[in-house]
């Protein structure tokens, strides 16, 4: 499965007819959420039932197409499975809970309530929200696909606007020829990757580059903010989406930044290990925290193993615990400081930088199978997967085109 995202333009009537459905899929989501919480013993089934009960109730509620109030009612029961499975797992620390959405920030579709134009350039929504016709902007054409292949439709707000997410049930393995190469990857904060040879890529930091223009950003929405006004002035909502605007931009650099070595990487090589980082638990350290989420770990390596299986790769996470500590010629451990960059063992007098020590540690971790195959990328769903909800609420999933 692959998603396709494109940007659409209408009318202001419009866009508030998608904040209005976007609304109406929240309430539903809470209330199927309520309904569980208040309720034993119920499955999939009764919170999709549960959905006909609230668009009896709430006339506005049934506006909303009948397939996105079970679309909606989906996600809520998602967020229950995954605390279940966190709880049979044995998950450290917090099960993730379901939570009340608060600011939901997209719809979603099934295969009914709206129709592509017979171009494919323009999709119109025919429930009772009134969207209408919205205009398709982008590079991605939607003929090579047929209509019963696409699974879902999402209409998500972002600060630059609104768009619209297509999931294509396609095959996307594409058949690669081997190079014969292996490499160990250490992810870093000097340096965003390096391997078992000592190639060294920088990390960009894109957040700590434009720090200072954001700042600005901030402090112009906080003075034009005035405490205990409802609703604020319109330049505050100007300031705010301003702001918004730059954050969303160095989101955007980063993730390219992520995707463009995910897939050099994975073309110049046949195996590819890794580190199997548990960032959400290093992010707590608050002396690193910034630097580290600047880095993009986790985007990387979805990237990286959503190419791998693409092009037929093999991506390997090894468990990262003394890596950097032992030495690569001769195994023992030698304790280092997080300030001390070069590695020098005093048993068999072994010198190189430690992230390049690392890496090669990594590779042998990864060839003597003490690690695990990469799992499913974001943006690969396996065949029993197709059709299941888009993850990540309001995030982006662009991906390259195949055409």
């Amino acid at each position: 499965m692959i998603v396709y995202e494109f940007k659409v333009k209408g009318k202001e009537a419009q866009y508030r007819a998608i904040e209005e459905a976007i609304r109406t899929s929240q309430f539903i989501q809470n209330k199927c959420l309520r309904y569980w919480m208040e309720n034993k013993d119920l499955r999939q089934y009764d919170l999709n039932k549960y959905c006909a009960v609230l668009a009896a109730e709430f006339p506005w509620a049934n506006e909303l197409n009948s397939m996105a109030r079970q679309s909606a009612a989906e996600r809520t029961w998602s967020a229950i499975a995954r605390f279940f499975n966190n709880c049979k797992k044995k998950v450290k620390g917090k099960k993730g809970f379901p939570k009340f959405k608060k600011n939901c920030r997209s719809v979603e579709y099934k295969t009914s309530g709206w129709k592509l134009s017979s171009k494919r350039k323009a999709i119109t929504f025919r429930d009772g929200k009134n969207i209408g016709t919205l205009k398709l902007k982008g590079t991605y054409d939607l003929n090579f696909y047929d209509i019963k292949q696409i699974k879902r439709v999402r209409l998500v707000r972002r600060a630059d606007g609104y768009y619209a997410q297509f999931a294509i049930d396609v095959k996307v393995t594409i058949e690669s020829n081997l190079t014969g190469k292996m490499v160990g990857l250490d992810l870093g904060l000097k340096f965003f990757i390096a391997d078992n040879e000592g190639s060294c890529i920088p990390c960009p930091q894109f957040y700590r580059k434009s720090e200072r223009q954001l700042n600005r950003a901030n402090r112009n929405k906080s003075q034009k903010f005035v405490k205990g006004a409802k609703p604020q002035s319109k330049n505050y909502h100007k300031a705010r989406n301003r702001y918004a605007r730059k954050h969303l931009g160095v989101s955007r650099q980063r993730k390219e930044y992520c995707k463009r070595v995910a897939y050099s990487v994975i073309q110049s090589n046949d195996l590819v290990a890794y580190e199997d980082l548990n960032v959400k638990g290093l992010v707590k350290n608050r002396h690193l925290a910034k630097s580290i989420s600047d880095a993009g770990w986790s985007t990387f390596r979805q990237w990286l193993e959503y190419f791998g299986f693409k092009y037929g790769k093999v991506t390997i996470a090894v468990p990262p615990h003394n890596t950097s500590q032992n030495c690569s010629s001769c195994g023992k451990k030698v304790k280092k400081s997080l300030s001390t960059r070069t590695h020098v063992c005093p048993h068999c007098g072994f010198i190189e930088d430690r992230d390049v020590n690392a890496a090669i540690n990594i590779l042998k971790l990864a060839l003597s199978t003490a690690g695990h195959a990469g799992t499913y990328a974001w943006g690969d769903l396996p065949s029993w997967a197709i059709g299941a909800i888009l993850s990540f609420n309001g995030e982006s999933l662009n991906q390259e085109s195949h055409c």
